[in-house]
């Protein structure tokens, strides 16, 4: 005997915790293809604040949930992803904020992880790159590192200057190492 599960059209989200409770680790969401339930009243800030109905999500474990079942598609847009819904959020920036630093190591052999808001953490290297944008408004350079997927973290300011530090010339860049692989800042007659 088969038993179907209702769902309730108000609640979209009403799969995520069925969904996300069997998985061990991430779910697969990209594997799953769902059909979009439309927009939730849901907001990453550029400072890692999540906010649902202009509130922020001061539980740590309940933004986490949703956290791994983020995913940022091809349209450019963020989405929370179960088996059987999706439904779309805002993200201000980057939907997380590199919060903790670990270097080990010098030069070419240095390596770089980071530590998320959400628990997250990410080595430095060819899979999980570190990337600099020019900040709009103030030409200030804003680094990000992948952390899986297209997800982002914001490398926070002070972790920034930690960056800095441990930068080198490199030919005609400044950057740092990690992993083997050099990730260019800017070009090094302009710092």
């Amino acid at each position: 005997m088969m038993t179907t599960i209702a769902r309730d059209a108000s609640n979209p989200l009403q799969g995520l915790k069925e969904a996300t409770a069997k998985a061990r680790g991430l779910p697969p969401v990209h594997l799953w293809n769902p059909p979009f339930c439309g927009d939730l009243d849901m907001r990453i800030a550029a400072d890692g604040t999540w906010f649902y109905m202009n509130s922020p999500i001061g539980r740590k474990p309940l933004f986490k949930l949703f956290a791994s079942v983020l995913r940022h598609d091809d349209d450019g847009k963020y989405y929370l992803v179960t088996p059987v819904e999706k439904c779309g959020i805002r993200v201000d920036d980057a939907p997380f904020l590199a919060i903790r630093i670990n270097t080990g190591g010098e030069g070419k052999s240095q390596v770089i992880s980071f530590e998320t808001n959400v628990d997250d953490e990410v080595t430095v290297n060819r899979e999980h790159p570190l990337r600099f944008e020019t900040e709009a408004g103030t030409s200030g350079l804003k680094p990000y590192v992948l952390v899986r997927a297209r997800l982002e973290a914001l490398v926070s300011r002070a972790l920034f200057y930690d960056l800095v530090a441990k930068g080198t010339v490199e030919g005609e860049w400044f950057g740092v190492w990690s992993s083997g692989e050099f990730f260019p800042m800017q070009r090094a007659d302009e710092i």
